[in-house]
Parts: C-alpha cells; structure tokens; sequence
C-alpha cells in the first residue's frame, strides 16, 4: 500500500509553460493553423509531459500483463482458459498481434504474469509477478481481496518503473486474459451506475447465452458483492482483475516519473479510469489510441474526456491499437523538429 501512496503523491501537473511554447511554435509553423488535427494536440502534450520542447520517445515499451478469470466459469467466453497461458508464452517469442504491429518502431514488448492460472516457467522470458492464480468467480464471491487488488496495481508501478530506469520514454499497456471483459464491464457499471447491458459486448467470443447471459452474470455479481462506486479499489477487487490492476499501476507509474503512456482499448481504458479515479492528475499523461468495438469503450473514454486518435474496428486486446500508435507520436515528434515556421522558412529561401 506504501508504494500505492508513495507513487500516487509523486504525480505533478504536466509544464504548462513548456506546452504554451509548444502551442506557440505549432501556430507558427508553415501551414494553415490547425491543419495537423490531433498530431498538433499530441506534440503539446508531449512537450508538456516532457518539458521539453522538441520531445522525442524513441524508447517505446508495451508492457503486456496477463492473468486469468474465475468469472469464466459461469460460461461468459467459448474461448478456453489454456489461451491465456499459450498467448503469454507466445509473447516473448513475438509471435503476437501486438508483437507484430510493435515490430514496426522497434517497440520492445514485456510480458508480466500477474495472475495466470498455471505456472509459467522461470525461463520463458515472462516476468514473474503472480499474486494468484487468477481471480476467483466473482459471481460467487469477491473476485479477490482488497490487498490482493492493491498488489496488482504496486506490480504495475514497479515494471514500469524498471523499464522507465532502463530507458524507456513511452509506455503502451497491453493485457492477455481469458474473459476479462467481463470484468471491465462490471467496473464500468459499478462506476456509471448504468445497466451491465448497456457496456456488455462480444469480447473476444461472447456464450452460448449471448451478450443477454454475460450481462445477467455481471449483475449477479455486482448485486452479491456490493461494491462501493466511491471506492474504485473496493470495486476492482470485488468485480475486476489482475491484469486491470497491474494495468492500473503502470498508468500511475508512468504518470509519477513525467512520461506519456499509450492506452489500448475497452480494457485499458478501464485501468486509465481507475487510476483516474486514483488520481486525476494522471490524465494529462494518458494518449488514447484507438476506439475499441466494444460498447463500453466508448462510454468509458467520455468519462475520461479522451478521444481515440485511430478507428480501425479493433478488438483484439494485447496493446494491438497502442502499439499501433507508437508512430503517430514519432509524426508528432518529427513535426515539431523537422516543420519550419514561416520565418525560418524565409530565411532558409534567402540563403
């Protein structure tokens, strides 16, 4: 829990003065004001992350955190438990989506066991950080204890920490787990008030009861565990995941030592709004990716007053959109060093 506090208190306001420089440059550029959208907005951000006004996140690191479900017991997914363990083992041979896509800026991806139902061996090239093997089904009982749920975020913080020691200028969140949007569709209805079926989607292969079923077990759950909107980790233990948690820390994390993280989509998004809900500090640090055909994502990023940069019909999970990305804030990057203001434009026709 201290180290919970400990980060949660680090996290500043981003450089207010670095990004109205920014803006200034950006305005003065050669081209019609505005006309780079979003990519204009990103280098602001950056600069004010940063303090810096030509930023650069040449180190691109998508931490990937996997962990199993006890929801999926109740029937929720046709897809098999034993995926999540084989994906997490295909992760550090790069034989993912997200590690294809990550290929493309030379991301490097880091795998991290937070909870998967079986042993993951000490030479997989997983970092090992189980706290249990999975949740338990939340339909019958919390899905873990309050400390456990604590644990799972203090594993974020500390991956993300090591990878910023190493080098790292950008984080991307990625997360593998059979059935876990399940459980971020509990945490969105816990904290929106709103019925389970109105963030309940398909997932990655939704019962033979349908999407009806899954967001009768998610009322289920909330109705017997009772968790308090007011206290978000309360929620996340009685309805949510590991891999949330773990998601959750890296957010905090990366917001504590002043760098920019690339959310995913339904789920990670689910994790920015715990760790908002944490500290809304945090936000200021989070870039969206993309908009996840999952019905809840949509809801989930108003509450955070994000905007999803790429609308690609994804939903695949793992960092996919996040790391699909990366590149644009090498764009963004790029303009800012690269683009010429007018002036200097002038004096470069003079030379």
């Amino acid at each position: 829990m201290q180290l919970l506090q400990d980060t949660i208190q680090n996290i500043q306001g981003v450089d207010m003065k670095s990004m109205e420089q920014a803006r200034m440059r950006i305005d003065a550029l050669c081209k019609p004001p505005g006309s780079l959208g979003k990519l204009e907005s990103i280098a602001v951000q950056l600069s004010g992350i940063t303090g810096q006004l030509y930023p650069t996140v040449d180190k691109k690191v998508m931490i990937v955190c996997a962990a199993d479900h006890g929801v999926c017991e109740e029937g929720v997914t046709t897809n098999p438990q034993d995926v999540t363990v084989f994906q997490t083992l295909n992760f550090p041979k790069g034989g993912t989506g997200v590690c294809a896509i990550a290929g493309i800026t030379n991301a490097k991806v880091v795998t991290v066991d937070v909870g998967v139902k079986e042993d993951i061996s000490l030479d997989a090239g997983v970092i090992i950080h189980k706290i249990k093997y999975g949740t338990d089904n939340m339909a019958h009982g919390p899905a873990m204890a309050k400390q456990e749920a604590i644990q799972s975020i203090e594993v974020g913080i500390r991956v993300a920490t090591e990878e910023i020691i190493k080098g790292a200028d950008v984080l991307g969140t990625g997360e593998m787990g059979i059935g876990n949007t399940t459980p971020s569709a509990a945490i969105l209805a816990v904290l929106t008030g709103c019925n389970p079926i109105e963030v309940t989607g398909f997932g990655a292969g939704v019962g033979q009861g349908g999407i009806a079923y899954k967001a009768a077990v998610i009322e289920k759950a909330i109705t017997l565990n009772k968790p308090n909107p007011s206290d978000v980790i309360d929620v996340l233990a009685k309805v949510g995941g590991l891999e949330i948690g773990a998601m959750t820390g890296i957010i905090l994390g990366a917001a504590a030592h002043r760098k920019p993280v690339v959310i995913d989509g339904f789920i990670s998004t689910i994790a920015a709004l715990i760790a908002y809900k944490l500290e809304p500090k945090v936000i200021d640090y989070i870039i969206p990716s993309h908009a996840s055909e999952e019905p809840g994502a949509k809801i989930a990023a108003a509450l955070l007053g994000i905007e999803p940069m790429l609308h690609m019909n994804m939903r695949l999970g793992e960092g996919s959109g996040a790391a699909l990305a990366f590149p644009l804030l090498d764009a963004a990057c790029s303009m800012m060093k690269n683009m010429v203001t007018l002036e200097e434009s002038m004096q470069l026709l003079k030379r």
